[in-house]
């Protein structure tokens, strides 16, 4: 499966990864509005036995085949929950 991956200029470590090259339209308005400005950052060919640093391939494979796009958003930041050093 073809994807194609694009990061949030406005927001740090937020990845669009969409079916289609420049297949925008398939995010929903709120979303798109919030992520601003898109760059492209790489194509991937998708398959159940290819990994990917963050997220579990077939569930990026799902989302791009139920709605056209998967968002992937920033590991939560642990560094308050530690207290002070």
């Amino acid at each position: 499966m073809d994807c194609f991956v694009y990061k949030s200029v406005r927001k740090n470590d937020t990845y669009i990864f969409l079916r289609d090259e420049e297949g925008f339209d398939v995010l929903p308005a709120p979303l798109a509005e919030q992520l601003g400005e898109l760059a492209f950052v790489i194509a991937l060919q998708l398959s159940p036995e290819r990994k990917l640093a963050r997220e579990d391939v077939n569930v990026v494979m799902r989302n791009l085949h139920e709605q056209g796009f998967h968002l992937q958003l920033p590991l939560p930041d642990d560094s308050f929950m530690m207290g002070p050093s």
